[in-house]
């Protein structure tokens, strides 16, 4: 490994705002996953049906634990919720009592469900003050021929609630064609799937709540899988919003080598990739950043980094210099 620079051991012996927080990834076994997770990202998963990795969570249902290079760190071995709770100047002292963000990479084998999220108030109110889900799926890989669940063709609730009862999914939903490197936008109460062969990264809202409209009828250790009909139909929008990628077209070079593009900005999250062949400095002036290292590998500050870590610059850390090829998603809460 090599050693931090000199610029990094002078910031070390600065206050909280001087270590960057690295993030032990949780894993999930879901009846779709596959292996993916392994075999693109080198992670040590649990078996070859482990469909997410939780990779940025302070979520009870996957709390992720914190380390850091170099040795001596307070923050070693704490959980990212503890952190949240306990030490807020790391995050800038924003309000809240839950961490704001959660980053997934998701491996669907198979298809996931048709289903729906609910926004703040519907989870506020049904599901004992969790937070709504609006998330945001970047595209990494996906077969040729690959799509996704993204709408439904019902015009009004009336007519969306008949089509449910009559199990007319194939008429209800709607399908697109997908390719690596497509951004979408999943807000609440749009019905949406992942389907088979697809590898994506997930940014969302901290939530773990989602309505199951449709699951083919399947059934896991024997048990025909919950579905969630009548709070679906309850949050479903209607008639539904039509679905493009959106990522703005706003490329932004700031070097040689180096470029910067807007992928959403939203109430919840701010999202950007970043592509690096060479080096550059940047400067963290939010609350706190996250990075995730998609392609590549080099060095932040002199600290070796590679696909598949994330990681979080608190608040007030400064400068940074990001050296390699790399292409990075910085995302702002």
């Amino acid at each position: 490994m090599i050693k931090p620079t000199a610029v990094y051991q002078r910031k070390k012996l600065q206050q909280y705002n001087s270590w960057i927080l690295f993030i032990k990834p949780n894993f999930k076994q879901m009846l779709w996953g596959g292996n993916r997770l392994k075999s693109d990202f080198s992670y040590e998963i649990p078996n070859d049906h482990t469909g997410e990795c939780w990779a940025v969570s302070a979520h009870p249902n996957g709390d992720c634990q914190i380390y850091t290079i170099w040795g001596n760190s307070p923050y070693d071995g704490r959980l990212l919720s503890d952190l949240w709770q306990n030490q807020k100047e790391l995050f800038g002292g924003l309000p809240g009592d839950q961490f704001p963000i959660l980053l997934k990479i998701i491996d669907a084998k198979a298809d996931l469900s048709i289903q729906v999220h609910p926004n703040d108030s519907y989870a506020g109110i049904h599901e004992d003050g969790s937070l709504g889900k609006t998330e945001c799926w970047l595209i990494l890989d996906c077969d040729e021929d690959a799509q996704i669940v993204v709408g439904h063709n019902a015009r009004t609730k009336e007519e969306l609630v008949q089509m449910i009862e009559e199990k007319r999914w194939e008429d209800l939903i709607c399908k697109k064609s997908i390719q690596p490197g497509d951004f979408f936008q999943i807000e609440p109460g749009m019905v949406h799937a992942i389907k088979a062969g697809t590898l994506i990264l997930e940014i969302q809202q901290s939530s773990d709540i989602t309505y199951r409209l449709y699951d083919y009828d399947r059934n896991e250790n024997g048990i025909t899988r919950e579905l969630h009909q009548s709070k679906s139909m309850d949050v479903i929008t209607c008639p539904s919003r039509e679905l493009s990628d959106c990522r703005e077209l706003s490329r932004q070079h700031l070097a040689k080598g180096v470029f910067k593009e807007k992928l959403v900005r939203c109430l919840y999250y701010d999202v950007d990739r970043i592509v690096i062949k060479g080096s550059y400095v940047f400067s963290q002036q939010e609350p706190f950043t996250i990075l995730c290292i998609l392609k590549g590998e080099g060095m932040i500050d002199g600290i070796s980094i590679k696909k598949g870590d994330f990681f979080i610059l608190p608040s007030g850390y400064g400068e940074y210099a990001l050296t390699g090829t790399l292409e990075v998603i910085k995302v702002v809460s």
